[in-house]
Order: structure tokens, then sequence, then C-alpha cells
């Protein structure tokens, strides 16, 4: 006897993400990842700080991303690597913000 609510439903639409390839979801996940860093590193009244310090070195580099507004109590932490943050710095001013924490 199935409980009360348990309906299957067979013709339940899936989203279109779930049927592709995982290395494809994977890569548009990182470029919708680095888009959303973009916007709100470039996006109105910037960003208030920004650091990167590399945390892995072997056997691939990873970096932490802190971006920080203390005037909104916002802090945000994103970990990538060596290419995704070479893409990331590409933005002008963006470097010229950063708080050197160690040498890229």
């Amino acid at each position: 006897m199935r409980m009360p609510g348990s309906y299957r439903i067979a013709s339940r639409s899936r989203s279109y993400e779930a049927q592709l390839h995982p290395a494809l979801r994977g890569a548009r996940r990182v470029q919708r990842i680095l888009d959303s860093l973009r916007l709100e590193l470039a996006g109105e009244g910037g960003c208030g700080r920004v650091r990167v310090r590399r945390i892995l070195k072997e056997p691939v580099e990873v970096f932490r991303l802190e971006l920080e507004r203390p005037e909104l109590s916002y802090q945000r932490v994103t970990l990538l690597d060596r290419d995704c943050l070479e893409e990331l710095l590409e933005l002008d001013g963006v470097r010229e913000r950063l708080v050197p924490a160690e040498p890229l």
C-alpha cells in the first residue's frame, strides 16, 4: 500500500542541464560563476576589497578569491584555478584593487 502523497510523476519535464554530459555541465557552471564574479567586480560602486591567496600548489594551483564589502557586511569566497583567475583579472581595474597576499 502506498503512503498518501507519494505519487509518481512520469511525465515530469527534466531540466536541460541534467541531460548534458557532466564535463559540459561543469564547464557551464564555471562560466556562470565567472560571469557572476565579473558582474560583482565591475558593478556599481565596485567591490570594497579583493584579495587573492594561493592555497594549493600541487597537483593543481588553486587560489582563494575573497570579495569584501564592509558597508554591506558582505563577503564572498570563491576557489579558482590559475586559468579562471587570469581570465577574471583581465577586467579593467581589478588588478589595481587587489590586496596582494602572495605574488601571482
